[in-house]
């Protein structure tokens, strides 16, 4: 297949386009990003003069940039979201036009091109929260977003279902429990952690550090993915999770002991607004449908995790001052200026 990938650049697409160019020589990506705060080209250096990889800087909502793009690829692999609640807690005006209308845009465009195949990857924040007795989320489960955030993959995932209904779109969802792993970008709460820890810093822990997190290391959320893309059935959601359900205090806890420090390194603060207190997620549809489980525990993934952090500090330094931004000045806009000047453009 060729494959367009949306929002390539960030987190989890960047890990996504790694996995798929190497558990599927023979398929071809494009990278598909905007280049806002979170989207970091250094993420895929590794791959970048791959023949089977091709990046285009351009944002989502651009329709015809975007109708030409799809008009060219086999299927498309939804991932570009703005996605961090605390800044749609002080903005919410780039969630709704990225999460709603960004992808509103991508839906009409694999109309447009004759019905393309459509993944839209989704978060378990659109259920809102549970209590503490609760079961988990399933495919089932009403939706009760409670940050704007939220609320906005909440519409998004709506949009796509009705496009499945209304044009007979070929297209899944998944909604997955929080990722984490390598080329995190340091303002969530495993990399800041340890990224603090290594600086001699405090870690900020919000109210009393007891929100439960379902926790699933990156490269199983990928195959998760990928799974559904071959084989998940047209119109169905499936929910993705680590089996790997814990505190906020719990998880920073366990980073201590990784990395041999004491608890005076935690500080509790203030809590943030509409912060929910656990959400957990079902996964026995994708398993029995699809042969999906977890296959990383979280201690062996928060291992994997420190140590990747640990040899990489200098890619944190450079995501916190900012000066990764200027990696597409230096190594892809010379490219492309040549390329418009050798063909006269």
């Amino acid at each position: 297949m060729k494959i367009l990938v949306t929002g390539g650049a960030g987190f989890i697409g960047s890990n996504f386009i790694r996995y798929m160019l190497r558990e599927h020589p023979e398929d071809q990506v494009i990278n598909m990003d905007a280049l806002t705060y979170a989207g970091n080209l250094e993420n895929l250096a590794d791959v970048e003069h791959d023949p089977r990889y091709t990046f285009v800087k351009v944002d989502i909502c651009h329709r015809p940039f975007v109708f030409e793009m799809v008009k060219m690829v086999d299927a498309i692999v939804h991932i570009a979201a703005e996605t961090h609640v605390d800044r749609s807690i002080l903005d919410a005006s780039s969630f709704v036009r990225t999460n709603v209308a960004g992808t509103q845009t991508l839906l009409d465009a694999a109309v447009a091109a004759g019905g393309k195949r459509f993944h839209h990857v989704s978060t378990d924040e659109v259920f809102g929260a549970l209590g503490p007795y609760d079961p988990p989320f399933n495919e089932q489960t009403p939706y009760a977003p409670r940050n704007p955030y939220s609320a906005t993959k909440a519409a998004s995932d709506h949009l796509v279902r009705s496009y499945f209904h209304t044009h007979k779109l070929p297209v899944t969802l998944s909604n997955c429990s929080n990722n984490y792993g390598p080329y995190m970008f340091p303002e969530k709460l495993i990399p800041l952690s340890i990224s603090h820890l290594f600086e001699g810093q405090k870690i900020p822990v919000y109210g009393d550090g007891g929100q439960v997190r379902d926790w699933i290391f990156v490269e199983d959320h990928c195959r998760a993915i990928d799974t559904v893309l071959r084989h998940g059935r047209m119109g169905e959601t499936y929910l993705f999770g680590g089996e790997a359900e814990t505190t906020n205090l719990e998880l920073i806890r366990r980073l201590l002991a990784i990395l041999g420090k004491k608890e005076s390194s935690i500080e509790f603060v203030k809590d943030r607004p509409g912060h929910d207190r656990r959400y957990a997620m079902d996964f026995s549809k994708a398993q029995q449908e699809l042969g999906w489980k977890p296959l990383v525990s979280l201690d062996e993934g928060l291992r994997r995790t420190t140590d990747w952090y640990a040899a990489h500090q200098d890619w944190v330094a450079r995501c916190k001052s900012g000066t990764y931004q200027a990696y597409y000045e230096q190594n892809y806009a010379p490219k492309i200026g040549a390329l418009l000047e050798e063909k006269k453009v």
